[in-house]
């Protein structure tokens, strides 16, 4: 089943702010998403596994199946015939953000008092500007995760979702946001969930 999955070129949003999240999605609008009942899924795509932790593996796999099951669509042992295939794909990559802040003092007065520079009297003048800047650097990794969820009989890719932004380094933060990331990105499924 491996020949279901096509790779995208992967797209990965860096702004100033380095916290920013893309949510992107694609379809075949001429599918009828609710006729799909049951959803089989494919797994972790080949290059994955090694870039998650188990629990990220798990906190995803988890979002995406409360997500599809609160649009009516159930979750079935891989190989038993579902309608829809799921398969998941994540890209890590390792940047570095530069800052630079430069500080400057343009000269100021100097030789004010008695007798000044020449003789008498006070004396002025202007003494030489400095300037120094310093550059900060900030190592964070940007994750893309891309969601392809298949027509299992005639093997057509009919939704496409992707997630890219920066991977948050507390294993807490990443627990509660994962979920949310999720769903966020579901709400543009064609099926929306059942109240």
């Amino acid at each position: 089943m491996k020949h279901f999955f096509f790779l995208l070129p992967v797209v990965v949003l860096l702004l100033g702010s380095c916290s920013s999240t893309k949510f992107t999605t694609n379809y075949d609008k001429s599918i009828d998403f609710s006729k799909y009942k049951t959803l089989e899924y494919y797994g972790w795509t080949e290059g994955s596994a090694y870039r998650l932790s188990t629990f990220d593996k798990q906190r995803i796999e988890q979002a995406f199946a409360r997500e599809f099951k609160q649009r009516g669509v159930e979750i079935v042992p891989k190989g038993s015939g579902g309608d829809l295939i799921v398969s998941l794909y994540i890209v890590k990559q390792n940047k570095t953000s530069y800052t630079s802040t430069t500080v400057s003092t343009g000269g100021g007065y100097y030789g004010y008092g008695y007798g000044g520079f020449y003789g008498y009297g006070p004396g002025w003048g202007y003494g030489p500007g400095f300037a120094t800047t310093a550059v900060h650097a900030v190592d964070y990794k940007v994750g893309t995760l891309i969601c392809s969820v298949f027509d299992a009989s005639n093997k057509v890719l009919i939704w496409e979702g992707v997630i890219s932004g920066t991977i948050s380094e507390d294993a807490d933060e990443r627990a509660r946001n994962t979920p949310k990331m999720i769903s966020y990105l579901m709400k543009k499924y064609p099926v929306k969930p059942k109240k």
